[in-house]
């Protein structure tokens, strides 16, 4: 079967730049310079993962952070009260590293649920122990979760990873179908090595009732091997899914969305893309991220970090964490500029900002 007329449409429209003679608009959300809202929050919470992946961590992993230094569960409730009541968020997702570190994950949700109102708490993992802590952790709050795994073959599992370990991931996939953690969404890297496995790991994720989405790699790898012309992009990707299904219908369920979804041989299976190289999403990005040491990010790409932490510590009201969050998000980039020539990677990896 092959693909027919697909394409990647562009999603929305050209960034148009508001004048800050005046300087930010007297609003509640965090607005940026260019007309965007974020509304959805990222809290990276460790630095510490149990793989290491090739296009994430390095093979010691990362440099440890000082237990004092990454925010206490306490500390993450409030800035998350903060962001649901007075700035305007409505999705949580938390982050590594890998979350399933940290001991205190239970807590951290639990804290976090209390005060999110209707916002929804979910978490990007690779899987590994979800199995073992599932139940407590949906007991807490938790209501969705992304799992990432790139192959279904257990020796390419091995070597892209650096640990054997895909029975486990697997194990905690089954767990969270189990627990009531669906539609169960799989994270796959799109890479050169990764590729000719496209079509198994779509099948497999059809037959497991899981919706799958493909990421094109973005230069955030710790080890810095990312070349633009090494990089599969998502055109490719479509021609060796066509080798073996029909996809059709491109669409995206949220403008704000990353994946654009196909349907697969007319559904109602889809499998997503998320063309963050070549077919940025900037535009329309409604992120903001916190560090697992309190510090704002408002771009993947930015590494301006505004500090909250030292703001916790030192009896600031909330008001003034809000405004000083807003403040940071009013300076957000344009976008990545991962295209032009003078594109300078950040400083962190992604395993260091959460993703």
């Amino acid at each position: 079967m092959t693909t027919v007329g697909l394409g990647i449409p562009r999603i929305g429209s050209p960034l148009r730049h508001i004048p800050d003679a005046a300087g930010r608009p007297d609003v509640d959300g965090l607005i940026d310079r260019f007309g965007r809202v974020a509304r959805d929050l990222r809290v990276s919470i460790t630095e510490k993962c149990s793989l290491r992946c090739t296009y994430c961590m390095p093979e010691q992993g990362l440099p440890a952070i000082a237990r004092d230094d990454l925010l206490t569960p306490t500390e993450i409730g409030r800035l998350v009260e903060i962001a649901v009541r007075d700035l305007g968020v409505h999705d949580i997702r938390f982050t590594g590293g890998e979350p399933l570190m940290r001991p205190d994950l239970a807590e951290i949700i639990a804290r976090s649920s209390a005060v999110a109102g209707d916002a929804s708490i979910s978490m990007t993992t690779n899987g590994i122990g979800l199995d073992k802590r599932v139940d407590e952790l949906v007991a807490a709050g938790l209501t969705r979760v992304n799992i990432s795994l790139d192959t279904v073959d257990r020796d390419h599992f091995a070597r892209l990873t650096r640990r054997d370990r895909l029975p486990a991931v697997l194990a905690g996939i089954e767990a969270a179908k189990r627990a009531g953690l669906t539609p169960l969404k799989i994270n796959a890297v799109l890479m050169r090595d990764t590729l000719d496995g496209a079509v198994a790991l779509l099948s497999w994720a059809i037959e497991n009732g899981c919706r799958l989405r493909f990421i094109e790699q973005m230069p955030l790898d710790a080890d810095e091997a990312w070349v633009r012309e090494n990089m599969v992009d998502a055109a490719e990707l479509l021609d060796v899914l066509g080798s073996r299904f029909t996809l059709t219908a491109p669409h995206r369920e949220d403008p704000s969305a990353p994946a654009e979804e196909w349907l697969v041989d007319g559904g109602p299976a889809t499998v997503g893309i998320i063309a963050s190289v070549t077919r940025s999403f900037c535009d329309d990005c409604d992120r903001t991220r916190l560090t697992a040491e309190g510090t704002i990010r408002s771009c993947l790409f930015g590494d301006d970090e505004t500090d909250l932490r030292g703001m916790l510590r030192s009896g600031v009201e909330d008001v003034e964490i809000a405004d000083r969050w807003r403040a940071a998000m009013w300076h957000k980039q344009a976008g990545h500029r991962i295209a032009s020539p003078d594109f300078v990677r950040p400083e962190r990896s992604m395993g260091a900002i959460g993703g």
